[in-house]
């Protein structure tokens, strides 16, 4: 007859290690509930510690978390914290190069002093001539601007011209009724010859009291010349009297 085979059983062992698993996860249970228990007993004691540990990685990581982190926008509805990710903001890095330079001060050219030109009045040589013209009349006791005070002399434009080429009677300083009435004549008659048209004026000496002398033409002919040959002036120098 065959031998049929035998089995061995290994229930015993089986309950044996199932009996030891049991049992240290009792331990396990008890130990966190009496560890419970304590820190509960304890809580004012151990939460500062709790608190102090959880914030010192959060300081070391404040900064980098607020350069690579959104900001957190927290609002407090319902009782309960919402936190709200507004999304990813852009920062625009400003390179030292690109940023606006104020511009650099032009320079302007200093100012050269301003020199006034002092007004100079002409002065005429014998050999240059002036154009005149005007309306005269009679010296008075006015301001003399264009006028005639005798038959050798007269005003034009505010200066006194004394005819250098001729020697006249005298009216305030005659010596006789003859020479002031030959006076008031050659006045009268350089008067009507300056108002008949315009005449040149030719500076003929200094300056003096009895005035400018020039030597006053009209187309190229002396009036002085003219006023000697009408007998109304003389030639300086020359002899004779006006009274008898």
């Amino acid at each position: 007859m065959a031998k049929t085979p035998t089995r061995r059983r290994k229930s015993p062992a089986r309950s044996k290690s199932g009996g030891g698993g049991s049992a240290l996860s009792w331990v396990v249970i008890g130990g966190l509930a009496l560890g419970g228990i304590a820190v509960y007993d304890n809580w004012k004691s151990v939460k500062p510690m709790l608190s102090a540990r959880a914030s010192a990685p959060s300081a070391s990581r404040g900064v980098a978390v607020a350069k690579s982190e959104p900001a957190k926008v927290v609002s407090r509805e319902s009782g309960r914290d919402n936190v709200r990710d507004p999304g990813p903001r852009q920062t625009a890095s400003i390179s030292s190069s690109s940023r606006m330079l104020p511009p650099e001060a032009v320079p302007f050219p200093a100012k050269a002093p301003v020199v006034q030109a002092k007004a100079v009045a002409p002065t005429l040589s014998p050999a240059q001539g002036q154009t005149g013209k005007a309306a005269f009349g009679y010296c008075g006791q006015g301001e003399h601007i264009n006028c005639v005070a005798d038959g050798g002399t007269f005003w034009y434009k505010g200066e006194k011209i004394a005819i250098a080429d001729v020697v006249t009677p005298g009216i305030e300083t005659a010596r006789c009724d003859g020479e002031k009435r030959l006076g008031f004549a050659a006045k009268l008659r350089l008067l009507n010859i300056l108002n008949a048209g315009s005449f040149s004026m030719n500076v003929a000496g200094q300056s003096g009291k009895s005035g400018v002398p020039h030597v006053v033409s009209r187309d190229g002919k002396s009036i002085g010349v003219q006023m000697i040959s009408e007998g109304l002036a003389r030639k300086p120098g020359a002899p004779g009297a006006w009274c008898a």
